[in-house]
């Protein structure tokens, strides 16, 4: 039986590509769709690698353009130096893709969601405006999502508030005003960030062994992480990835792996740290009206990153025991 019916919301973005092999192989996930975002290169660009994903790992599940351009300020530029410039590390590509659903991407969640009522998370690793769009659009549907689970921000574990600015990691501050929206609303929402997935890292041997036992989907994620390894490298982070949006999609199907903490969430929208995530802890008593009349969420603040790691390669080496032979 599928546990959990996800709409991935993804802008790939090679750790967002390695996030989407693993849903489509783990047997407890069922995506019913996959909506694209600007951020980790254009719309253009991040809509084509959706699809070129989805032909290849998830074929038949609807790919759904989404936002261009943040709410309230203009789009951001392509990041060519961490994914390449076709937004996938510039491996070679075979065969075709699909043809996008025709629908906004916001109008996709909430019709889905309003048709699977208290069934689908929303697995969202990039800018929020789409489901800041959706909110928008259908207020009603936040007490109809089973989930939010997003890849972003941070609350200084470990020492680190942000990896774009010194106070922001990159989707929170691709979208600072779509951020703080879906944080205030009143859904259920979880966040795996900087804290946990600098904790998570994929190394060159744990990516040669997947290479070398995970069949296509194995040889797949080592060839597509060798452009965003380099730029590890260059940023200080040797031999190995961090697991950024597959952190998320772990958390999913495993908290169990998780260490969380309750509270309110703001998302800092002006000044040199918009995109700032801050979480007013359940455990701190004094008032803080800006976060007080807002609801709970659970930000990740420790992890078990042997398990989720283990918890990938078995779900990539169990699939590939179950391919045929040529």
């Amino acid at each position: 039986m599928t546990l959990h019916k996800i709409i991935y919301d993804t802008d790939p973005g090679i750790d967002d590509a390695i996030a989407l092999v693993f849903q489509a192989l783990h047997p407890d996930i069922e995506l019913v769709g996959i909506t694209s975002v600007f951020g980790n290169a254009d719309i253009d660009t991040t809509t084509a690698n959706a699809l070129y994903l989805a032909q290849r790992f998830a074929p038949g599940v609807p790919v759904v353009r989404g936002a261009a351009a943040p709410l309230r300020r203009p789009a951001p530029l392509p990041i060519p130096h961490i994914h390449g410039k076709d937004g996938l590390g510039e491996i070679e590509r075979d065969g075709g893709s699909g043809k996008e659903d025709g629908r906004e991407a916001h109008r996709f969640m909430v019709e889905t969601v309003r048709a699977h009522p208290g069934e689908i998370t929303l697995l969202a690793v990039g800018p929020l405006t789409n489901l800041a769009l959706a909110l928008l659009l259908d207020p009603g549907i936040a007490t109809l999502v089973r989930e939010v689970v997003v890849m972003g921000g941070a609350f200084g574990i470990h020492g680190a508030l942000g990896n774009v600015t010194p106070a922001a990691e990159a989707n929170m501050h691709g979208d600072p005003d779509a951020a703080d929206i879906v944080f205030g609303a009143p859904w259920k929402v979880s966040i795996a960030g900087l804290d946990v997935t600098h904790e998570t890292v994929m190394t060159t041997a744990f990516l040669a062994a997947l290479r070398d036992n995970a069949g296509d989907a194995g040889r797949f994620v080592w060839d597509v992480s060798r452009f965003y390894e380099r730029f590890h490298a260059e940023e200080g982070v040797t031999g190995g990835i961090y697991a950024h949006d597959y952190s998320a999609a772990a958390f999913v199907v495993a908290r169990e792996c998780y260490v969380t903490r309750r509270g309110p969430v703001r998302v800092l929208t002006e000044g040199i740290a918009a995109g700032l995530t801050v979480q007013k802890p359940a455990s701190m008593h004094a008032p803080a009206p800006e976060w007080d009349t807002r609801p709970a969420c659970d930000a990740c603040i420790g992890v078990d990153a042997d398990a989720v790691l283990e918890l990938f390669a078995a779900t990539l080496s169990n699939q590939a025991r179950a391919e045929p032979l040529a």
